[in-house]
């Protein structure tokens, strides 16, 4: 088995704006990078499909999925969700595909046709809360997947790791009272999206770290906080909200990571998964707006998820 890569043409035309920070270049910058490193002859690539509303309506309100669907401008226009967050005449169909691949990807890992996947899709999702798009965000790509392994493929117990820069509130929000999913992550705090840290509990271990925290405060409170609660949880898959905006070279966080410290946390994710969740990993794009350390740190998390 191997690794596949999920994306697709319709994501590239979604934009919101020419000075908009998520940009069909960041996907365009990953397939650069995966190309100079010769990663993209050693995966499988694998088109993303249309998800069905059905797979959205697991995790997100009628209204919700209304807001996006219902409000789509014509070509040339944009219509403005947030400060922040619009949809221009291909928004619909671009989040049907992001939602579509990780749909589709936990299918194929979980019956075995591939060993994991990334999906390489936007818009991003792990702003959006059940209730409404925000941060970028239309749906919450992993959260759906997460209730699809959960509701449709009949899995106990799921996952979900964000590493991204930004409090990951959609994807919390959405599996607060959720016994068969744990969460864990770290974030930039006090930083967007400003919810308050909540307490840890055996299914929540969000970690709230200070601006300028490096690989040494990352690596640290994986082996003390993350890792513990993986290993007593036993997930039997793992999905992974892969934002790289935590790089030091990207302007919209703080933080200081590098491209071998998103290898190193990937390899501790799927040492996790070989153990518990028979290899199951689906990891989707989150954030990483830095347009040449976001490919190089998606071809170091491929690379690693690849074994290569």
């Amino acid at each position: 088995m191997t690794t596949a890569i999920y994306s697709h043409p319709e994501c590239l035309l979604h934009e919101m704006g020419g000075w908009h920070p998520e940009s069909p270049a960041r996907l365009q910058a990953i397939q650069d990078q995966l190309i100079n490193s010769r990663l993209d002859s050693l995966v499988e690539q694998r088109e993303a499909p249309l998800a069905d509303v059905a797979d959205i309506a697991r995790n997100h309100t009628a209204n919700a999925i209304a807001i996006v669907r219902d409000n789509i401008p014509p070509v040339g226009e944009h219509y403005p969700i947030d400060g922040d967050t619009s949809l221009n005449a291909h928004s619909w169909r671009a989040a049907l595909r992001a939602a579509g691949a990780a749909v589709a990807a936990t299918d194929a890992v979980i019956d075995g046709a591939i060993a994991n996947a990334f999906c390489s899709v936007r818009p991003p999702g792990h702003h959006a809360r059940p209730s409404e798009p925000m941060g970028f965000c239309l749906f919450n790509n992993v959260a759906i997947a997460a209730k699809h392994a959960l509701d449709v493929r009949g899995l106990q117990r799921v996952a979900i790791v964000d590493f991204d820069v930004h409090h990951g509130n959609g994807t919390e929000e959405a599996l607060l009272d959720e016994p068969r999913a744990l969460m864990v992550s770290f974030y930039q705090h006090p930083f967007y999206p400003y919810t308050p840290p909540r307490p840890e509990t055996p299914n929540r271990v969000n970690v709230p770290v200070p601006a300028r925290s490096g690989g040494d405060v990352v690596r640290q409170l994986v082996i003390d906080k993350w890792l513990p609660a993986l290993q007593a949880f036993q997930p039997e898959m793992i999905f992974i909200s892969a934002g790289f905006d935590a790089h030091r070279e990207d302007d919209l966080g703080g933080m200081s990571l590098v491209e071998a410290d998103y290898a190193w946390m990937t390899e501790q994710v799927m040492a996790v998964a070989k153990r518990y969740a028979k290899g199951r990993i689906v990891s989707c794009l989150e954030g990483g707006y830095n347009l040449s350390a976001l490919g190089r740190s998606v071809a170091a998390h491929v690379k690693a998820l690849a074994e290569l």
